[in-house]
């Protein structure tokens, strides 16, 4: 009986440290997922923005974009399609002006199926970091409030409308929206489904626009920025009645169930 009586204080003193030693872990893990997190969204930016500027450069206009791929000739496809995921990712590189360049280069149908490629890997590679990285981290660098309301409005019924009206509109900061996928009750497949199905529209319009400069059709390429400015204002403007609108038309659809 004694030795029991012994045993069992021993017993829940190494239970304790086990308890002590996951809470450690746990705490570590969460800082450096935190570390990792700031670097890749905040710290590569900052790095590029301030101490390496004449990067971003090269991707101000489609005739810096277009001399930076002359460059790498021989590996241009696969820079672009680097590009196009670390664009998503890091979300300080002009993806604008990379769609521009594609189709000047690559032509159009090339430059969209390298763009849907390039999109769709680094969607996928962003919806995993968030999951990964988890919600502490998110929390710290996009604040609590943003992320929950977020959440609120991918974990619902309507979900579906709401990322495919984000990433269709012009407009819309489409930044956040694919790290809180990552930490929704959305699954990756609809998600990059729907992502890349609202990318679409805006990818044809900037890959027409480069392909028309480089046939020298200059009248065409500026009827289809002439569009593309005018979408991009409408869509600032009217985003928030569209996505209140949106909602308004799910919860009558959802009340004739």
């Amino acid at each position: 009986m004694e030795h029991t009586g012994a045993a069992a204080p021993e017993k829940i003193d190494k239970n304790d440290k086990k308890q002590k030693r996951r809470q450690r872990y746990k705490k570590i893990s969460a800082v450096v997922k935190l570390i990792l997190l700031l670097i890749i969204i905040i710290g590569i930016p900052a790095y590029l923005f301030f101490f390496d500027h004449k990067f971003l450069d090269q991707f101000s206009s489609i005739e810096d974009v277009y001399n930076f791929f002359l460059q790498y000739r021989s590996q241009s496809i696969l820079v672009y399609l680097g590009l196009q995921i670390l664009q998503i990712v890091i979300c300080i590189i002009p993806g604008q002006a990379l769609q521009l360049a594609a189709g000047y280069l690559f032509h159009f149908w090339l430059g969209l199926l390298l763009s849907v490629i390039g999109a769709g890997l680094g969607t996928i590679l962003t919806y995993y970091l968030a999951k990964v990285l988890g919600h502490d981290a998110m929390h710290m660098i996009f604040g609590e409030e943003r992320i929950r309301s977020s959440l609120d409005k991918l974990n619902s019924k309507r979900g579906v409308i709401i990322v495919f009206l984000i990433y269709l509109i012009p407009g819309i900061p489409k930044d956040l929206c694919t790290y809180a996928a990552g930490l929704s009750e959305m699954k990756l497949k609809p998600f990059l489904l729907l992502s890349l199905t609202g990318r679409i529209p805006g990818m044809i319009g900037s890959l027409l626009i480069g392909y028309h400069l480089q046939m020298g059709g200059y009248k065409a390429a500026a009827i289809i920025g002439g569009i593309a400015v005018v979408l991009f204002i409408l869509g600032l403007i009217f985003h928030k009645p569209v996505m209140e609108l949106s909602d308004k038309a799910y919860e009558r659809f959802k009340n004739l169930l």
